[in-house]
This record gives structure tokens, sequence and C-alpha cells, in this order.
């Protein structure tokens, strides 16, 4: 039973830290914060119902979480901002790192982001978020 418990205050722990440091994303062009929101996601629903039913109401969950990694779908504006902040941080590491085999790997994972945003992410106006967020 300890231990169970222990779990529990550990999910919620990592939960509320993930949520912080998501809405710190929301700010800071640089941090993305669906992730940490969907890491929040996870782990308030392993440790409480309670938590997870405020989480899933709050807008962070609805714009972060149902939107992007549910729905799949982002507006235009969003998908340049974020591959723009993965780029830049792609390239960086292809500059400093000086091991060919790990330039080739950045190389490649940056095109296969390019091309699950482009495909397989929808594109909508900022104008149709509203429409779709009642669905």
């Amino acid at each position: 039973m300890a231990i169970s418990n222990l779990r529990r205050w550990i999910y919620i722990t990592l939960g509320l830290i993930s949520f912080g440091v998501g809405v710190a994303g929301t700010i800071l062009p640089v941090l993305p914060g669906g992730p940490f929101f969907l890491f929040a996601s996870y782990c308030f629903t392993k440790s409480s119902e309670r938590l997870d039913r405020w989480f899933k109401s709050t807008s962070f969950y609805k714009q972060y979480v149902d939107r992007y990694f549910i729905k799949r779908y982002m507006t235009r504006w969003e998908k340049i901002r974020i591959n723009l902040i993965a780029d830049f941080f792609i390239i960086l590491s292809v500059v400093m790192i000086d091991i060919l085999i790990i330039r080739i790997i950045m190389i490649t994972l940056g095109l296969i982001k390019h091309y699950y945003f482009i495909y397989h992410i929808k594109t909508i106006k900022p104008e149709e978020i509203e429409l779709v967020m009642d669905k």
C-alpha cells in the first residue's frame, strides 16, 4: 500500500512539474509546451481522477494536447514556428558535432519531421479553430 501511495505522489509531482514547464513553454518561444502538457496528462491519469478531470477541462489541455496530439491539426503559423525552432537546434547540432553519422541522422530526422508536419498534421486557418474545437 505504501508503494502505490508513493507512486501516486511521484506521478502527481511529475505531472505538476510538467504542467508548470508546459505553461512556461506557452510563453517562451524556444520551449515547446505541448509535449510537457501531454506528459502532465499521462501523469494525472495515472495518479488522480480529480486532477485528470481538472486538467482535461483546462484550456491548456484543449489547445495543446487535444488539438495537437489527438485531433492532429495546427495553424500554418504554429507549424512554421515549431519547425523553425526545431530546425535551428538541428542545424546547430549538425554544425557543432563533427561526427558524420550523427550529422546524417540529424538531417534525416529533420527531413522526417518536415514530412510529418506537411502530410500528417492538417493545416487550418486561425478562424476555424473554434469550429474544430467544438467537435
